[in-house]
């Protein structure tokens, strides 16, 4: 059965994707906590995160790192939050997105409705930090494309 990610990911469902390669790929989540926020999601289906294999989580963890930095300059926060929750998608992924304090940790703060052009800002500013840090050959041409 094909997750919602999975469904994403293959261009079934839409996505603003920040991070393409050939394991991982990034999107902004639609229920932001703050501006930016980020899922990092491998491109094959695993469930629970102890379930996948060492090279996988240190694969994630690393485009986490990049995503959060590129989040950082660009929001100018004073941290990057990450968190694996597994509860609303059954396929792996990492929460990435900057924080300025611990109420930043909590899902109420959620956005339950961004506006297309806040989302879509967002996702414009990620990438284009994400390219001038030097990774633009992770960032898809297409913003709607997992590549």
């Amino acid at each position: 059965m094909s997750t919602l990610f999975s469904k994403i990911i293959a261009g079934e469902i839409p996505g603003r994707f920040v991070w393409a390669d050939d394991e991982v790929v990034a999107f902004l989540s639609i229920g932001p906590i703050r501006p930016g926020h980020t899922l990092v999601v491998p491109r094959d289906e695993v469930d629970h995160w102890i379930d996948a294999d060492d090279a996988l989580l240190s694969r994630l963890t690393a485009v986490a790192k990049r995503i959060g930095a590129a989040q950082q300059a660009e929001w100018e926060s004073p941290r990057v939050g990450t968190m694996i929750a597994g509860f609303e998608v059954p396929h792996l992924h990492v929460h990435v997105w900057p924080v300025w304090g611990l109420d930043d940790f909590s899902f109420a703060a959620v956005d339950p409705d961004p506006s297309p052009e806040s989302l879509e800002e967002a996702a414009e500013r990620l990438r284009n930090r994400l390219v001038a840090l030097g990774h633009g050959d992770h960032v898809p041409d297409d913003v709607s494309s997992a590549g």
